[in-house]
């Protein structure tokens, strides 16, 4: 019988390194090699870098994914296409923040921009 409270293990810290490998990967986010290359074929934001040989290297950010797409499917119970929605309305939402931020930015150096020309003589 399988332990309940294996899925909730502690997973280990991810090294400050620039690359991993799929073994590291897997061990690090505790999921089969092969289930991380089905993965990258149904999540398009798990890109790794492709070396001579196909060979995979994870950078931070995809492990920081893998580990995403992991509570996503074994613990909070999404199905593939769910947590495929979940991530591309995550990525979408923050799309939209930084546009918000970008105009209101470019917004402020309009109105700088302006009144700097009401003051200057004409």
């Amino acid at each position: 019988m399988s332990d309940p409270s294996a899925s909730l293990k502690e997973l280990p810290p991810i090294p400050s390194k620039r690359y991993f490998t799929i073994g590291e990967v897997s061990e690090l986010c505790d999921v089969k090699p092969h289930v991380l290359r089905y993965w990258e074929q149904e999540f398009p934001q798990l890109k790794p870098v492709k070396r001579r040989g196909n060979r995979r290297y994870y950078q931070h950010h995809d492990v920081l994914m893998v580990r995403r797409i992991r509570g996503l499917l074994y613990e909070q119970g999404f199905t593939i296409g769910g947590a495929r929605q979940q991530l591309s309305g995550e990525s979408a939402k923050k799309d939209s923040t930084q546009a918000h931020q970008i105009i209101k930015q470019v917004r402020i150096e309009l109105e700088e921009v302006l009144h700097d020309l009401r003051r200057r003589p004409h």
